[in-house]
């Protein structure tokens, strides 16, 4: 159990790899830190095999989550990037 008591301390074997992690329970409007999984039970046994339904991994670069429509919109209330830049009259 972890120090909060909301998730549980949890060793996942991914290929040939052994992964220490924590399993915590999905909470509407709480971002996600790791994989969002299933977990089945394997009958007889303490074991769980995993299902990755999403994962947080990024490729070192925030998502981008603005759409062009967003960006037109950005740049018709405060300006395109080169009026931006230019020194105020």
């Amino acid at each position: 159990m972890t120090e909060d008591g909301q998730g549980l301390h949890v060793l996942r074997k991914r290929g040939e790899s052994v992964e220490a992690g924590v399993v915590r329970a999905v909470k509407d409007g709480q971002p996600l830190h790791g994989d969002l999984v299933r977990l089945q039970h394997r009958e007889g046994t303490p074991l769980f095999d995993v299902e990755v339904l999403h994962t947080t991994r990024t490729l070192g670069r925030p998502p981008q989550v603005a759409t062009k429509k967003f960006r037109d919109g950005w740049d018709r209330v405060f300006g395109a990037p080169a009026e931006r830049d230019e020194e105020p009259s």
